[in-house]
């Protein structure tokens, strides 16, 4: 049996291979808000079209997060510019914007949404977001680094990982997807026939 998303918010479609196949038991969770980190890299977009088709068939709401870095300045400066304020608030407006484009483009009115943007460190700013809106589930992508860039940098789905208050499914950018390719942005293998 293969279930899916239905056509209809919250409903769920199920194909079976013949008419003796029973129903599976009810699932044993409901998920009522998707967190998905978003960097706004390739990578992020594909975590997303995780959490999109997950929202639909448990009526979800996804909650798109972007955390930006506080910039700091080196104390030899002894002072900050004048208009360094506004400087970094027009840094969270314009990543305010770009969320609610990403949002309005890639989900739609396929999925309830809520955008936020936060200012620390990446880590502890999704666990702590996951904390406050009680997250079922985080949604996240790495960039797979490995070596001495792993090292020096750290990662941060990993620190999510070990940090969150509840299930994190990690989406890698070059690994198999199990998304239907109607819902993946990379186009079907070649039909070995036709060629």
């Amino acid at each position: 049996m293969k279930i899916k998303a239905g056509p209809e918010r919250g409903s769920v479609v199920g194909e079976f291979k013949s008419p003796d196949e029973a129903l599976p038991p009810q699932l044993p969770f409901q998920l009522g808000r998707i967190l998905v980190p978003v960097d706004f890299s390739d990578t992020a977009k594909k975590a997303l079209q995780y959490a999109v088709p997950f929202g639909t068939a448990f009526d979800a709401e996804v909650v798109l997060l972007h955390v930006m870095q506080p910039y700091s300045i080196p104390v030899e400066f002894g002072y900050l510019p004048p208009d360094w304020a506004e400087t970094q608030q027009q840094f969270l407006d314009s990543a305010q914007d770009e969320l609610a484009k990403l949002c309005a483009g890639e989900i739609g009115n396929r999925a309830r949404t809520q955008v936020q943007v936060r200012e620390g460190v990446p880590w502890q700013e999704i666990v702590a977001a996951a904390q406050e809106t009680r997250t079922d589930l985080i949604i996240l992508a790495t960039h797979g680094r490995t070596g001495l860039s792993h090292v020096l940098l750290g990662s941060v789905a990993e620190r999510v990982v070990r940090h969150a208050p509840c299930p994190v499914l990690v989406v890698r950018d070059a690994e198999r997807d199990f998304l239907p390719p109607s819902a993946n942005t990379d186009p079907p293998p070649a039909d070995p026939k036709t060629t």
